[in-house]
């Protein structure tokens, strides 16, 4: 896929957003919203990719990522196009002087730097187009936090932050946006110390 037609499809996926603001329909909004909270990792043109073609997506990674953790994507599952960085290498016309100099870093100095060359196009699938083991829940927070949780709390007060809760961006834990953080609806409570404190970090 030509680079100009990737461009396209970002486009198309911004056009999507505002022409569905324009007409009122919120709930895709909130939809890119929770992709921004999931996708903290992606670029937000990668994360508009992601929304567009697949807006229920949680976790996703390239088929080589799922093979490596046991799973494989099912038969006849269409790919989500994004974009990925091609690295290239060069040696500086800063550094090829410097190697005319005796110096005990002259074998550092001539190592190529790494430099963005251009990006092409990749597909990554969502964990619900694979099957195979289970992942292990490393993000599962456990623990007392009583005395803890009512501190932060008065800090993000104290910060002039605005706290609330709803069901609607579930599957996202938190999100967070000018000056408002807004928390998923009954978290236990370390759990939901732990992704206010990760909204918090977003705001500062």
């Amino acid at each position: 896929m030509k680079l100009e037609e990737i461009k396209n499809k970002t486009n198309e996926a911004v056009s999507y957003l505002v022409a569905a603001l324009q007409s009122g329909q919120s709930d895709v909004l909130t939809q890119y919203l929770n992709a921004m909270a999931r996708f903290h990792n992606y670029s937000f043109g990668n994360i508009m990719l992601i929304a567009r073609q697949r807006p229920q997506a949680t976790n996703v990674a390239g088929i080589r990522t799922w093979n490596s953790l046991g799973r494989f994507v099912k038969r006849g599952e269409k790919g989500i196009l994004i974009l990925a960085p091609m690295i290239g290498y060069r040696r500086s016309r800063q550094n090829e002087i410097a190697t005319d100099i005796d110096t005990n870093n002259a074998a550092d100095e001539r190592k190529p730097e790494q430099q963005l060359v251009g990006f092409r196009a990749v597909y990554v699938f969502d964990i619900t187009q694979t099957e195979g083991k289970e992942l292990p829940t490393l993000t599962e927070v456990q623990g007392d936090v009583s005395g803890y949780r009512e501190r932060l709390f008065d800090f993000v007060q104290s910060q002039g932050v605005e706290l609330n809760y709803s069901e609607r961006i579930a599957p996202a834990k938190g999100l967070s946006h000018g000056g408002k953080i807004t928390l998923l609806s009954g978290m236990k409570p370390a759990e939901e110390f732990s992704t206010l404190v990760h909204e918090i970090g977003h705001l500062c």
